[in-house]
Formats: structure tokens, C-alpha cells, sequence
């Protein structure tokens, strides 16, 4: 069965009327009011209750309920319980969440917790409210979901019941597989989230840096298949605390959480999905810019090597090839690359990515709430289906019988070699995007996210993940900086926002490829080359070759990588070309620093 989705207001920035539209505007079915947040709302229950009614959401769940249980003083622990049974009534919520106490006074006695849990949900019961207990992965003596569920058992209401949230369960490695042998109808309501696998206190991680299903690392899909595997029908709920979350537009990340609970339900059994397409690598990428034919990124293009291989039939694009390498320069008004020039100038607009099925893809796509794109077709040529990215960047969906080069009228001449391939391609972002970003390529085409790095650039640190699919053809890299003067800020902001910043092209042949390109490389310095003879046993003619060159190295075991940068293009974005060896996986991760250095004391030349 397909479960209600819900979102507690905690996880969006703004007033709680701002959450409620957020939530709302994404699709959500119901919303989990916060205490803080109806706290700071200048205003009533009764008046939230309206608001979310004309909405469209209902509100399932007021929460937390602090420090009840096994306190020195029953009577006022009631008493402030009768006060919050007010709230939710006049809120239209039948649901409280008691969260197992924190407090140093209450007692190591789950006895008194039970029978406390039976006088509130008694007095609730006679309201016709319901009270559920959730154990905090921090509570002073309940900290486990079936030791809160054995004290729901004792208690023996049916007024009570137990609330399981993923991270509490996962965040302690608390094995969720007995969730399956709970009752439906006793789980009253089921938290998700999930987080980076981090080394820290769990109160303080759980209170900065959960994320939704997928963004992070832990099993949520395994806690989810429990909890369906109960028999229970209630609602699907994202309680997330994020301090990124809750500075970014409300409605981006309303759309985040949906996106991510529909893909985490499909995962655990819950809903169909059509499958994630069987990826082929990247067949072209596109730049929107001011003249396709003649402008600064033709003449670019020309120093690397590649050919002005073709002229669209009906429109103002440019195809330039070298080897296996198709770059498309569109100029077309009538297009999203002249949007995409008008806010960002020359920059990356379109991706075109060589798939299985793209009929499937789009479907998924929809399921997903990801709209797909048409741009205005000629007669006679093709319409290739697209999707947009966070970004607004277009995704190209390429058959296996589909030729995009059908569309162009090709130039006679020698096709030039020694590029192979888009080896992968870097998206600069700002600060707090990583997770929207992660999400999107996760649940649309499967990309599997990779350890997060630290890359030093002089001005700041900059993280870097990348996600690679699971045959391998297409990588990327995203990176993001809180520092302002970092090369990735910079180019963040020329880009007017999120963007490709760096397209790294592969090769057999690193030497052979650069050795003939006129196009201006970063001046590596000579201290670099010093410390490669140090860490590998290279010998003098290799190292004098990768040092005449511009070359880096990097080895990991038999596994090598050599590659080479270009200048920064109108201080926007760059090129690479890389050369992998005997199985080598990663990115020259080593070698970031020295590149940002010398980007950070380039001056542009192109």
C-alpha cells in the first residue's frame, strides 16, 4: 500500500505558515507540528489548524513532549500533559510524541515508566487523543526502540503506542529488524532521516546534520522494510534537524524530502518504481553562449584540438569534436540556453547522457516530481527527451539507436584524435546544496555517493563528493566551500550559482594529448615534481616528461593516473584531460591542492 507522506516542520526554514506552504506546495499529505515552531507563531492553534486545512495538509503529530516519565512528581507531569492535550486539540492532532526523558531527576525504574505512560494515556484516551513513545538515541536510561516498545507493552493502553525513528534506531547500530514483529496497529507513527556517518556525540548529531533517505549513509531502507513488514499503515514521516535545511528555500527542500520518501518506499517494498536507467556515459556537453560559430569558446576549443565538426540544420549550434569527444555551442534565442545565458553567461546548459530506455527514464522521472523538457523541433529532426537538473541544467535522455549528430549538417574534414571520452565532470556549488544535489542524481539515475574529501585551497577548504554509477561510464564530482575567496566560491560565483565548472576529459594517452594543444595549462611548480620522485619510484625521464608537460601523478598501488588542467575560461570554468592506467578509480585527489593553488594565482588567459 502506498503510506501518507509527512514532514515535520523543523526540517524547513521560515514561520510555520511559510512550512505549512512548503510543505503543501511539494505534496506533502500532513505535516508534524514542532513546539518551537508553534511557540514563535504570532498567533493560535485554532488559527494554524485554518491555515493547514485550507492547505490542504492535515497535522498528524504535535511534538516532542519532554521529561515525562519516572519523574519524582506524577501529579505535575500530568498536569503539564492535560495543558498539551489543549494544544492539540485546538490544532486538530490526535498524536502526541513523549520522547523518553533526559531530565537527571527521573528514576532507572521502567515499572513507574510504564505505569506513567498508563495514567497520561488514559487521561488522553478519555479526550479521544493517543500518546506514542519514541526512545531518544540520547535518553538517560531509554535509548532503543525495544526498550521503549517493552515499556508500551507493560504500560497496556490502547491509548499508548510505540514511534520508531530511523536515525535513533541506526545512529546506536540498534538492530531494526524486530520492528517487524511489533503490531501494526501499535506503531502509532514512524521518523525517518538519515545522516554522514560521522565520529561525535549523538545528541550533537542528530541535531545538526541529519538529511533525508538517500543523502546520507546509513540503512534507512532496511529500518523502512521492517517497519512495513508490521502490518503498519500509518503515515511515512521526515523529522530532519539541519542547519542547511533550515537556511535553504523551504520549498527546494520540501521537494527533497518527497522526492526522497517515495524513492525510500519504493526501495523498501512499499510502491513500484520503474528502474533506474542502465547508464552508457556521456555522449555530448553543451554550453550556452553569445556566438556559437566565431565567439571566445569556439577559438577555445580550436587550441585544444577539436573541430568544428557540424552546423544544426534549424538552429544557432555548433558541434566541435575531437576523438570520442562531442562539445555543442548553442547560441539558438529561441532556447533554454539563451535563459541559461542571460543569468549565467557562458557556462555548461546541457548534459547528454547515452541510456537504455529513455521512454522508462522520463516515467521515473515523473514518479519522482521531476518534470521533463521539450525544446522546439525542426521538421525532420530528432526530439531527444530531457530533464532538468537542481541547477536548471538540461539532462538529455540518449537510445541506444538515437544519433544526435542526425541533426547536423556535418563539415568534411580529418577527424582529430586523442580525446576518448568524458571521463567526469565537476559542478561547483554553493554552500548547503551538496544534499539536493546527491539526492537528485541518487534517485534518478542510481549514482552511488563516494567518501567526502577535503580539499585544501589556499583561501579555505573546499569538500568534494563524488558519485559514480554502478557500470562505472559517468562520474561526478560536486564541490562546495563555506569559505569566500576559494576557487570554487569564485567560480560559483561568475556562474551566477551552481554549475559545471570543470569538464575532464579522458584519454590513453595524457602525454600525446597535451603535447598538442596550444590552449594555456596551469604552470605547475617545479617543488611539485620533487616531491613526486620522493613519494614514487619514478624514474628521471618520466618525471622530466611530466614536468615539461604540466603532467600530475598519482598511483595507487599498480593503478596510475596522469593529467593535466587547462587555464580557467573567463575565470568560469576549465578543462582536464586525464589518463587512467591498470584500474585507477579515483581523481587525483592528492593533487587538488597544488591545482587550486595555481588557479588561486592565475590570472585568466583565455
Amino acid at each position: 500500500m502506498k503510506h501518507r507522506k509527512c514532514i515535520a516542520t523543523v526540517a524547513l526554514s521560515g514561520t510555520l505558515p511559510d512550512k505549512l506552504e512548503a510543505a503543501a506546495a511539494a505534496g506533502f499529505d500532513g505535516v508534524e507540528v514542532m513546539e518551537g515552531d508553534l511557540l514563535s507563531f504570532d498567533g493560535s492553534a485554532a488559527e494554524v489548524r485554518r491555515i493547514a486545512e485550507d492547505l490542504g495538509v492535515t497535522i498528524d503529530l504535535y511534538q516532542p513532549f519532554r521529561d515525562f516519565e519516572a519523574m519524582p512528581d506524577r501529579a505535575r507531569a500530568l498536569d503539564r500533559a492535560e495543558r498539551k492535550f489543549d494544544v492539540m486539540q485546538a490544532l486538530g492532532t490526535d498524536l502526541v510524541l513523549v520522547c523518553s526523558n533526559t531530565a537527571p531527576a527521573c528514576v532507572d525504574d521502567d515499572a513507574r515508566a510504564a505505569a506513567d505512560l498508563h495514567a497520561m494515556a488514559e487521561r488522553a484516551g478519555t479526550r479521544g487523543l493517543r500518546v506514542g513513545f519514541e526512545a531518544l538515541s540520547w535518553g538517560r536510561h531509554i535509548r532503543t526502540w525495544g526498550h521503549a516498545w517493552r515499556i508500551v507493552q507493560a504500560a497496556n493502553h490502547p491509548a499508548l503506542g510505540l514511534i520508531v525513528d530511523s536515525f535513533h534506531t541506526l545512529a546506536l547500530g540498534d538492530d531494526p529488524a524486530g520492528i517487524a514483529d511489533v503490531p501494526g496497529d501499535r506503531l502509532f507513527f514512524v521518523q525517518l532521516a538519515d545522516a554522514p556517518r560521522l565520529q561525535m556525540d549523538v545528541l550533537s548529531w542528530s541535531r545538526h546534520y541529519r538529511n533525508f533517505p538517500g543523502q546520507g549513509d546509513l540503512p534507512v531502507d532496511g529500518f523502512v522494510r521492517a517497519v512495513l513488514a508490521s502490518g503498519y499503515t500509518g503515515p511515512l514521516s521526515l523529522e530532519v534537524f539541519n542547519d542547511h535545511f533550515r537556511a535553504a528555500p523551504a520549498r527546494m527542500i520540501a521537494r527533497d524530502g518527497l522526492r526522497a520518501l517515495i524513492v525510500t518506499e519504493a526501495a523498501a517494498g512499499g510502491t513500484t518504481l520503474p528502474a533506474a536507467p542502465v547508464l552508457d556515459g556521456v555522449a555530448f556537453i553543451e554550453f550556452a553562449v553569445d556566438n556559437a560559430a566565431d565567439g571566445a569558446l569556439a577559438q577555445a576549443l580550436a587550441t585544444m584540438g577539436f573541430r568544428h565538426a557540424g552546423s544544426h540544420r534549424s538552429k544557432a549550434v555548433e558541434l566541435y569534436q575531437r576523438g570520442g569527444v562531442s562539445l555543442i555551442l548553442n547560441s539558438e534565442q529561441d532556447s533554454a540556453a539563451a535563459e541559461r545565458f542571460q543569468h549565467h553567461g557562458t557556462s555548461v546548459c546541457a548534459i547528454g547522457l547515452r541510456i537504455d530506455d529513455p521512454a522508462r527514464a522520463i516515467a521515473r522521472a515523473h514518479t519522482l516530481l521531476i518534470p521533463d523538457w521539450t525544446e522546439r523541433v525542426g521538421a525532420g529532426e530528432r526530439a531527444l527527451p530531457a530533464v532538468r537538473g537542481p541547477d536548471g541544467t538540461l539532462i538529455h535522455l540518449i537510445g541506444p539507436s538515437t544519433r544526435f549528430e542526425d541533426d547536423f549538417a556535418m563539415h568534411p574534414g580529418v577527424d582529430p584524435v586523442g580525446l576518448d571520452s568524458i571521463d567526469h565532470i565537476a559542478m561547483a556549488l554553493p554552500e548547503g546544496h551538496l544534499d539536493t544535489y546527491v539526492l537528485f542524481w541518487r534517485s534518478l539515475f542510481g549514482l552511488v555517493p563516494q567518501p567526502v574529501f577535503d580539499l585544501p585551497d589556499p583561501f579555505g577548504l573546499v569538500q568534494s563528493r563524488a558519485m559514480i554509477d554502478p557500470t562505472g561510464t559517468l562520474r561526478l564530482t560536486f564541490n562546495i566551500s563555506g569559505a569566500g575567496q576559494t576557487v570554487t566560491n569564485r567560480l560559483v560565483s561568475r556562474l551566477s550559482g551552481a554549475g559545471v565548472h570543470h569538464v575532464a576529459f579522458g584519454t590513453a594517452d595524457a602525454a600525446a594529448a597535451v603535447a598538442g594543444m596550444a590552449a594555456p595549462r596551469l604552470e605547475v611548480p617545479a617543488n611539485y615534481y620533487e616531491d613526486l620522485a620522493a613519494r614514487f619510484a619514478l624514474d628521471d625521464a618520466t618525471l622530466a616528461e611530466l614536468e615539461r608537460l604540466g603532467l600530475l601523478y598519482d598511483q595507487d598501488g599498480a593503478a596510475t593516473f596522469r593529467h593535466a588542467y587547462t587555464a580557467a575560461f573567463q575565470d568560469r570554468f576549465f578543462f582536464e584531460v586525464v589518463e587512467r592506467r591498470h584500474g585507477y578509480a579515483g581523481f587525483g585527489a592528492a593533487n587538488a591542492g597544488v591545482r587550486m593553488a595555481a588557479q588561486a594565482r592565475t590570472v585568466p588567459s583565455w
